[in-house]
Parts: C-alpha cells; structure tokens; sequence
C-alpha cells in the first residue's frame, strides 16, 4: 500500500513508495534498488515504523537518472559525482564515449584473431598462441609502446643526423601500430612484428644498424638505385657474383677497379638484412602500404661480387 504523510492541514503533501511499488513503478529489481541505497546513490526518502524502506517523488526521478547512467555503462563512482554535482554530465560522458572507443577498438582485435585462429591451415606454434594471446589483452597504447621500446632500445645514443643514419630516423619517425579495424592478415604480420621486435638477436642486429648508420661520415660510394638495378636483374638472370659477367655488372654500378672492395662488401652486409626488411614489410602491412619485392637479395649478390672480383 503506498503511504502518505501529511502536513499541519492534514491533507497530504507528498506519497511515498515501498520499495516493492518503485521497483514496479520504475522496472528496476528490488535487489538493484537495495543496493544502489546502500551506496548512497538512492538514498531513501524514510522509514516506515516497521523499518521499511520508503521513496518519494525525487528518488523516483533521481532513480531514473541513476538507471540511465548505469544502462549507458558508467561505473558507480562516476554515477556518485554526477548526483553530487561534482562532475557535469557531459563531462562523464564523453570520458566514457573514449573508454567506449577503445573497448571497441579491443574488441575488433579479439575478433580479428578469432578469424585468424578459425582460418584452415598450418596450427599456430605455442609461441604464436601466447602472442596472439598478448595482443588481443593489450590496449592500443600498450601495443605501440612495445615498439616504441624497440626503437628507443635500438637507436639510443644515436646521431639521427648522420648521413647514414637514414633507417634510424625511418624507424622513429614511422612506428607501426594494429589498424582500428584490423584484417587477420594484419593482425599475423603484427603477431610476426612483435616476435622480431622482442627477439634480442634481432634488437642486437637492428643496434648493430643504427650504430653504424650514425658514425658514418657521409653516404655509402655506391647509388642504391644502381645495385637495384643490375645487380638485382643479374641475381634474376642467374650470373655467378664470381663469373666474367659479374665483374660487368660491378661496372655498370660503378665500382671502382682501385676501390676497397671487400672493404665495401663489409659495408654493404652491415646495412643488408632480411630480417630487418621483414620489419618494414610488416609495418607497409599494417599501414596498407603497397608491397614491394624485397631488395636485400639484390645486395647480397652485390657483396658476394665484390668479394669474388677483387
């Protein structure tokens, strides 16, 4: 039944609710609304003589709002400074449309590795399962702060001006980060890319690099473009590195005869890595930049010649 009480005149001023009708009235459980009174969010309006419980027509509205606020996903604390007055609305709702964002960024991730682990193939390795495991848990600040990490490992002490210090800066300069809406491929070349980037032979070989990119005093003396160019349709062809031919292709590119030959195929093998190419064909993945055919093979030829023909 609902109670009233009444003011010196006798009539009644205001009707308060059991707990029970405002559960009916408003939809929200009894056990909600106990809770929500226990927290200080609904406090009740009094009690009866018998100790229950009763509401009045603003712990009806504020009810409302609390169920709102709750419905839309804010935490209890959040709801508690917004019945305060302590924080506006707005305010608390536009720092959870960003926590909103970013579970569903987390939950683009856990499905595009559902995809991934669903596609028919080759079972992933103990290691790839942990990885995957990994990234769908870390939140996107976390996933690049592993590879600023990497970057920060490898490049410190550096001289990110230095005439060869060109994969340092690309390195700092284009860090790779998980798309918002990633494929299953994206999310494999990321699984891949977190594996390299952890790998300390490869940190080591990536040091190596930068280090050396950074004390040298001026560009290498040989046009990157030419290598690419004949020594890479010499490898295509077939040439032998020690053959008559391979002596020509040196020319074309435009080695010395008096130049320090094997002192330039140690040059050449410094700043030629697979694995670090691997690293930017992942991170062209990632970003959906065209792929190019890998050009370390074209070097590798490069400083095999030069070795064979001094």
């Amino acid at each position: 039944m609902t109670a009233t009480t009444k003011g010196q005149t006798g009539a009644p001023d205001r009707t308060l609710l059991t707990i029970g009708q405002l559960a009916r009235r408003s939809g929200v459980p009894v056990r909600t609304i106990r809770f929500w009174s226990d927290e200080g969010l609904l406090p009740e309006t009094d009690r009866s003589p018998a100790g229950y419980r009763r509401y009045d027509a603003a712990a009806v509205a504020r009810l409302d709002l609390v169920r709102t606020l709750r419905e839309l996903g804010l935490g209890l604390d959040d709801v508690r400074e917004v019945l305060l007055r302590r924080r506006r609305v707005g305010e608390v709702a536009a720092a959870h449309v960003r926590a909103i964002d970013e579970r569903i960024r987390a939950l683009r991730v856990q499905r595009a590795v559902c995809t991934l682990l669903a596609r028919d193939g080759a079972e992933p390795t103990p290691r790839e399962l942990r990885l995957m495991n990994d990234l769908a848990r870390l939140s996107a600040e976390a996933r690049q702060r592993m590879i600023d990490d990497f970057v920060t490992e490898t490049f410190a002490g550096t001289d990110p001006e230095a005439p060869g210090a060109g994969i340092a800066s690309a390195m700092r300069t284009m860090p790779a980060e998980l798309p918002e809406e990633p494929t299953a491929e994206q999310v494999e070349a990321w699984v891949e890319l977190a594996d390299l980037v952890s790998d300390p032979a490869f940190r080591a070989r990536a040091r190596e690099m930068a280090v050396a990119g950074s004390e040298a005093a001026a560009p290498p003396p040989y046009d990157p473009a030419l290598v690419l160019e004949h020594a890479g349709a010499a490898l295509r062809e077939g040439v032998d590195p020690a053959s008559p031919e391979a002596a020509a292709v040196l020319e074309r590119i435009g080695v010395d005869e008096a130049a320090d030959r094997a002192g330039l195929a140690a040059m050449v093998d410094t700043f030629s890595d697979r694995r670090v190419e691997r690293y930017w064909t992942l991170l062209g993945r990632l970003n959906g930049w065209p792929e190019r055919p890998p050009t370390v093979p074209a070097f590798e030829w490069f400083a095999a010649a030069l070795r064979a023909t001094r």
